[in-house]
């Protein structure tokens, strides 16, 4: 008798997922209510407001935050973390946000300031600005795993765009301005595919500031940026005429 040698079963091995990928996978898990804000109700207070901000990984632009004061009386369906939305959908919503809620404002950090106080402070600062800008003014903030320095109460809720609606409110407002001000840069620096891309460091990016290097709004201090070969003969230039401005504002003084 002949004994034929075994099959082995070939047991394939699951794809590895990228930590955005596996972040994506854990946020479209959670569910978005309004249980922070009802606590927060029961515990007296009246206008509780969303914070969050978009924009902190990107290369380029400014990072952009919002607060926003949803109406208790009134639900807006479909909230939930903005990353997880169609551009066409997050603008319908951002369009009732603004319609419904009692409160809303905007606030930005430039790129500039970004380099000076690095992205983590610059992200706080774009929150606390946004906060200030409300009107009325909160009593209670709920906060996207961060806190700010402001005497308001607050809690900070890790992946709070997908748990808490007032923060996913702020996370979709804060897209879509801040894709607004992207897609107006687009065809001022159209050599990095910012409408796009949204100044995140996609291939076409990555090569483009190998190619060109930077444009004077991309943060400087961030790697992929300084990393860049290409002279800043662009930069330069803004520089020179910031210098030639300030000095036409010295001699009209």
């Amino acid at each position: 008798m002949i004994h034929l040698p075994a099959q082995r079963k070939t047991v394939r091995s699951k794809p590895t997922l990228s930590a955005s990928q596996a972040k994506l996978r854990l946020l479209k898990r959670l569910r978005c209510t309004l249980r922070y804000e009802q606590k927060a109700w029961l515990e007296g207070a009246r206008l509780v407001a969303g914070v969050d901000e978009v924009g902190r990984g990107s290369l380029f632009g400014p990072v952009v935050s919002a607060a926003v004061i949803l109406d208790p009386t009134y639900r807006i369906r479909g909230l939930r973390d903005s990353k997880l939305l169609r551009r066409e959908r997050r603008e319908v919503l951002a369009r009732r946000i603004r319609e419904h809620c009692l409160a809303c404002s905007v606030a930005a950090v430039d790129a500039a300031r970004i380099d000076q106080i690095n992205i983590y402070h610059a992200s706080r600062l774009a929150m606390r600005e946004a906060v200030l800008a409300l009107e009325p003014p909160p009593d209670h903030l709920l906060i996207d795993a961060l806190r700010i320095d402001c005497s308001v109460p607050q809690f900070a809720i890790v992946h709070g765009d997908a748990l808490s609606a007032s923060i996913a409110a702020a996370s979709i407002i804060a897209k879509v301005e801040r894709d607004r001000l992207l897609a107006e840069w687009d065809p001022i620096f159209p050599a990095y595919g910012l409408a796009s891309n949204k100044g995140y460091s996609t291939r076409r990016h990555i090569a483009a500031l190998r190619e060109f290097g930077p444009s004077p709004l991309h943060r400087q201090s961030f790697a992929p940026v300084w990393n860049a070969q290409v002279p800043q003969e662009v930069l330069a230039f803004m520089l020179e005429c910031d210098t030639a401005e300030t000095l036409l504002d010295d001699e009209a003084v």
